[in-house]
């Protein structure tokens, strides 16, 4: 590239708010990351689900270790009470306590919708450190920074790109927008109410909009969170799942 021209493409990035700064990226990557996640946590939360036609509301529970072990239940309504879903490493299950039946998720179905909401089964259950499976670049305006987050060459998802802004005072995420293979954008997640649980600031509420629904949202809002307890063994296994829940 001719000297002049390579000077043009750098004050241009420059001044677009491009920042040269890999190792700046990945840490606050690793931050945003990291915000919900712990040795080991316990949350109770509500997910409202909307569409133009019809809304419904769920408390839920749920116990996670690490990236690797996950478990939930539906609290209420009643007709969804003790409908679980467990996350061992790879594998995923759901529990249907009507039918009594354990089914397993393939994983062509992680994608899927859980429990009708816009949430997938992959989201609820995320095992991917974005550190690790993305290459990151910072984009520095006057009050947010923007993360861009490329897959890399190994990394097995659907999205094509992942753009995240981090308010740059208090370094929180507000918005986490996911795009296509052809940089369409897909679906974008807002976050808001900020608040300390066991001594951690995070945004309490997460809403996710699909582009490609209109109408349809889905809102989970933590009610109360712990970190980092000794959880018992037994509650990540199938026959916990498989648990009568009164």
């Amino acid at each position: 590239m001719p000297y002049k021209i390579l000077v043009l493409t750098f004050v241009y990035l420059i001044s677009s708010g491009f920042v040269y700064a890999d190792d700046k990226a990945a840490d606050l990557l690793k931050k945003v990351d990291e915000l919900y996640r712990a040795h080991s946590a316990v949350a109770t939360m509500e997910m409202k689900v909307v569409t133009p036609n019809w809304q419904r509301t769920m408390t839920l529970q749920s116990w996670s270790r690490g990236l690797e072990d996950t478990f939930i239940r539906i609290l209420s309504p009643k007709k969804d009470r003790g409908v679980a879903t467990l996350k061992l490493d790879k594998e995923m299950w759901n529990y249907f306590p009507k039918i009594n039946k354990v089914i397993k998720v393939p994983p062509s179905m992680m994608m899927g919708s859980w429990m009708g909401s816009d949430f997938t089964n992959d989201d609820l259950v995320r095992e991917v450190s974005l550190v690790e499976e993305y290459h990151v670049s910072l984009y520095e305006g006057n009050s947010i920074y923007t993360l861009v987050l490329m897959p890399k060459n190994d990394t097995v998802t659907v999205w094509g790109k992942i753009e995240i802004d981090v308010v740059k005072n208090s370094l929180m995420p507000i918005e986490q927008r996911y795009f296509d293979e052809k940089q369409q954008l897909v679906r974008s997640m807002v976050f808001d109410k900020v608040k300390p649980f066991s001594g951690r600031l995070i945004p309490s509420r997460m809403t996710m909009i699909p582009h490609n629904k209109q109408g349809n949202s889905t809102t989970v809002e933590y009610i109360n969170m712990t970190f980092d307890e000794t959880l018992p063994s037994h509650i990540f296994s199938l026959r916990h799942l498989q648990k009568r829940f009164n």
